[in-house]
């Protein structure tokens, strides 16, 4: 292969860019590449002026955001950090990729590359200073440096930069540390309507507004130090966030609190060529952060390699607008669940695949929020309302909001036949998207274990004799709760593809079914070769009456050595209840020896609330 050195490949990146802009020749004005910085905050929305909040104290933000571009429609495709970093880095939906599920590291295909790699053989020096949280293996060579101490200033002489900087002052932990005084009263902020009016809930909002005006000033000092360098006019600056945030309710959820981002981009005048938008105005353009990695190649003057999901919305590669942002939900920490969503300008479309899942499952992290608990307690002592009690009940099958005129989210519209033309083209859309990339989110994460020891799940999928469109056809069966599909469940609960009999299994159980037929197939999969599959038949016995046999096989798999079995049938002692007491010194026991982190978080939540709390 013919080496090319680094002066020669910025040549090429200059004539890619003026190729792009002009069509033809190098144009002299530009003598070298965009610059790329990226000021990225962690767990926050739109939490600043200059989207309309006036409680907000962000001026440095509100001062970028006049002079560049401030995107309303830009979304994170996971609502947590892993998961949505996963799809930053590789350009591609971790859900298609086996990364959905928070904290795991499943690999991807060798051929596939992080976008850094591009910029860095285009000549580019690029750092990362320093969260990198990929979910997935790291491949050699993405970064010059990536540490605390990575900065664009280390580069050589003349090399442009991408240089990555992450602020976790807003990140979810900043609300469990209140500061001794805030820069917001708590009784100037305004409570989402699903939130109870606690003063735990008003001194968290007042914190996350402390935290921005923290997030600001940092900022500012990052802008005055690229403007000191000399490199401000040479840079093309990004600031957003990873995802939505991160009071309850946000962060983990896939409504548009988790999910929508706040987004500003200052393009220099020299640069003006290669975007559509004009500085100082707002664009409504659909932008996710899959879009990111392809658009920094495309500002550089490099083609996205077609593996890429992600569209350049800006740059020589520059795509046709986006008509949908696509949102995916797996299991968050150690709470299994999957939802999908569909969001246009207008309308939210979310398909829950697990709806006898209450939304609120139990999340250690989460609950160390003092909002989360008070709400909680709010909720058991029976003192919510209907909006602020949909939070902590089992979810509907199909979700469908007017996000303009009910941006909360909560008025579901799915069952208005007014609005069953929407309702009906964000259904297939969702549908042709999972079979389009072949979401791997429909493979049960025990099943993804097993598979990741031989091959990538992206590979294994697409082996030509894999019945992906079968196993999809069934979940979607399975979560709508149909009674007339109980005779084709309890046929696919045979079917050769453990997948495909996880879902059947699935579907049994979300329709409670009770009669002979059903609790005989239970029975016999609690011996199943795959144990995703036996955990939902023990789970489908235990709601059928059969209580005893279903326990021994849910204590049992709590010592599986597939780790995301043991966490599936962990997940069930929530439906267990008390009557997994007797079973309490086995369960004591795998929560004292276990080292998987997220397998002793249920655990010990399970005892202290039947076992501790007993003793008192």
């Amino acid at each position: 292969m013919l080496k090319v050195n680094k002066n020669l490949k910025r040549a090429l990146v200059l004539l890619g860019l003026a190729m792009g802009a002009h069509g033809l020749g190098v144009c002299q004005e530009y003598q070298q590449p965009p610059n790329i910085l990226w000021l990225v905050s962690e767990d926050n929305s739109p939490y600043l002026g200059c989207y309309g909040d006036s409680v907000a104290q962000t001026p440095n933000l509100d001062a970028l955001a006049a002079e560049g571009v401030v995107f309303d429609n830009a979304f994170a495709n996971a609502p947590v950090c892993a998961p949505a970093r996963s799809s930053l880095i590789s350009g591609m939906y971790a859900s298609a990729l086996g990364t959905e599920n928070m904290r795991s590291t499943y690999p991807i295909p060798d051929s596939f590359r992080f976008f850094p790699q591009y910029l860095r053989d285009a000549g580019y020096y690029c750092t990362n200073n320093a969260k990198k949280d990929y979910n997935m293996p790291e491949p050699e060579g993405v970064w010059d440096e990536s540490s605390r101490k990575a900065h664009y200033r280390n580069r050589k002489e003349g090399e442009p930069f991408f240089a990555v900087f992450n602020f976790n002052i807003t990140h979810e932990s900043r609300i469990h540390v209140q500061p001794e005084s805030l820069c917001v009263d708590p009784k100037d902020v305004t409570l989402a309507p699903y939130h109870p009016d606690l003063p735990e809930i008003r001194k968290d909002y007042a914190v996350y507004y402390h935290r921005m005006k923290q997030l600001d000033d940092q900022l500012g000092e990052m802008i005055a130090e690229l403007k000191e360098s000399g490199e401000w006019e040479n840079t093309i600056v990004f600031y957003y966030s990873d995802h939505g945030g991160v009071l309850p309710f946000s962060k983990r959820f896939i409504n548009d609190a988790g999910t929508k981002i706040p987004m500003i981009v200052r393009i220099p005048k020299r640069f003006q060529h290669l975007t559509p938008f004009s500085s100082g105005k707002r664009t409504d353009r659909i932008i996710n952060l899959v879009d990111l990695g392809p658009t920094v190649l495309s500002l550089a003057g490099i083609q996205p390699p077609l593996n890429m999901h992600g569209k350049a919305f800006m740059g020589a590669y520059e795509e046709k607008t986006r008509k949908y942002s696509i949102g995916f939900r797996g299991r968050m920490d150690e709470r299994f669940d999957l939802s999908r969503g569909i969001r246009t300008k207008r309308y939210h479309y979310i398909r829950n695949y697990m709806p006898n899942r209450v939304l609120g499952q139990h999340i250690e992290y989460l609950w160390k929020a003092a909002s989360a608990k008070a709400w909680e307690a709010h909720y058991r002592d029976g003192k919510c309302n209907e909006i602020q009690s949909l939070f902590w009940q089992t979810k509907p099958v199909e979700e469908l909001y007017d996000v303009v005129n009910d941006p909360h989210e909560i008025y579901n519209l799915a069952n208005n036949e007014e609005y069953s033309e929407m309702l009906n083209e964000l259904r297939e859309a969702n549908h042709q998207h999972i079979l389009q990339v072949k979401d791997a989110g429909f493979i049960p994460e025990g099943e993804i274990v097993k598979i990741s020891k031989q091959m990538p799940v992206y590979e294994h999928i697409r082996k030509g004799d894999f019945p992906f469109d079968k196993i999809v056809e069934t979940a979607e069966i399975a979560s709508a709760g149909k009674k007339e599909d109980l005779d084709l469940l309890r046929t696919r609960m045979e079917d050769e593809n453990s997948s495909v009999r996880f879902w059947a299994a699935t579907g049994l159980v979300i329709l409670k079914s009770q009669d002979p037929q059903s609790i005989a197939a239970f029975e016999k999969h609690l011996n199943d070769k795959s144990g995703d599959v036996r955990v939902v038949a023990a789970e489908g016995l235990y709601l059928s009456g059969q209580k005893e046999k279903a326990l021994q096989c849910i204590v049992k798999e709590l010592t599986n050595g597939n780790s995301k079995v043991a966490l599936r049938a962990a997940n069930l002692l929530d439906i267990l209840g008390e009557d997994a007491h007797p079973y309490k010194d086995e369960i004591a026991e795998v929560a004292t020896n276990t080292k998987d982190r997220n397998l002793k978080k249920v655990l010990d939540y399970w005892i202290v609330k039947h076992i501790k709390n007993e003793s008192k």
